[in-house]
């Protein structure tokens, strides 16, 4: 079967902010039952019927393939190196081809960090499936992770928390990139950000909130739309705000340093130094010309 370890949880380890209640790896050869048996009887079910759990999941096939199917993200074909992220409360169902078995990790955790990031768009129950490949450094954190669970040292609870936070990270990072990089939506996602950051043009986001709102890494965002566009999102942003000030220094009497308020500039100095920097005038000098 492999190795399977639960884990009961205290209510001070919850304040940490994630707690981890079971952690393990299975190898499943062709034609062999599963789930196998072993597990806690909480967690045994039936792939034809499928379950909903207390907790999140989240499991890695590093060989073989099967399916996946949620209530609202649908079915998926699942191949080696993909992960997928289960959630609480979420009907799904899993399990290998009968023709080629697989192996997987997994890892059950709950609590309130994970929580926000899920109500923040990071992961959603509409995009269970990451798609990350076989990746060593994925492998060593589940090995870790069940080492650590085993022996249960002080403080273990802690360390598995960093252990979930490192591979949800990786995860997110890892399989963000790759759809933009593979995907065919990736022109229609760099319109979505244009519309998105010229709709808040008189508004104060950062770049990071821009790609949290298009559910991607900020470094995957920032990466695309600038082969998409020829420069960053944060100088497409500053191009619009002095697009804007110029129709406002053009069209209105509104006084220069209210204009940098409302475009969300540092300082009055700062406006007119990006100003310039783009126009080779000062606003006073672009209002009178």
């Amino acid at each position: 079967m492999g190795q399977v370890k639960y884990i009961p949880q205290n209510q001070r380890d919850e304040l940490w902010g994630l707690t981890v209640c079971s952690v393990g790896y299975q190898s499943v050869g062709p034609g062999e039952e599963y789930p196998p048996q072993g597990h806690n009887q909480e967690y045994m079910f039936s792939p034809a019927t499928g379950r909903t759990l207390p907790e999140y999941q989240l499991l890695y096939i590093v060989d073989g393939e099967g399916r996946l199917d949620t209530m609202h993200g649908g079915r998926h074909r699942i191949e080696a190196g993909d992960m997928f992220l289960l959630f609480p409360g979420e009907w799904h169902t899993y399990m290998p081809e009968r023709g080629t078995g697989w192996k997987e990790y997994w890892i059950g955790f709950s609590g309130i960090n994970i929580d926000n990031r899920v109500k923040a768009g990071f992961f959603s129950t509409d995009r269970p499936l990451y798609h990350i490949g076989y990746d060593e450094i994925m492998v060593e954190l589940y090995n870790e992770a069940i080492r650590t669970a085993a022996r249960q040292e002080p403080y273990f609870q802690q360390l598995l928390a960093g252990i979930v936070n490192h591979l949800l990270g990786l995860m997110f990072m890892t399989g963000s990139n790759r759809m933009l990089r593979h995907g065919n939506d990736a022109g229609a996602l760099i319109d979505r950000a244009k519309a998105f950051l010229q709709d808040s043009v008189e508004k104060d986001i950062s770049m990071p909130e821009v790609a949290g709102h298009l559910n991607i890494s900020y470094t995957g965002f920032r990466r695309l739309f600038k082969e998409y566009t020829g420069q960053s999102p944060a100088q497409y942003f500053i191009n619009l705000k002095i697009h804007r000030a110029k129709e406002m220094l053009r069209g209105t009497g509104i006084p220069i340093k209210e204009i940098s308020y409302i475009l969300h500039f540092e300082t009055p100095e700062h406006f007119s130094s990006m100003f310039r920097k783009r126009t080779g005038l000062s606003p006073t000098q672009f209002r009178r010309e």
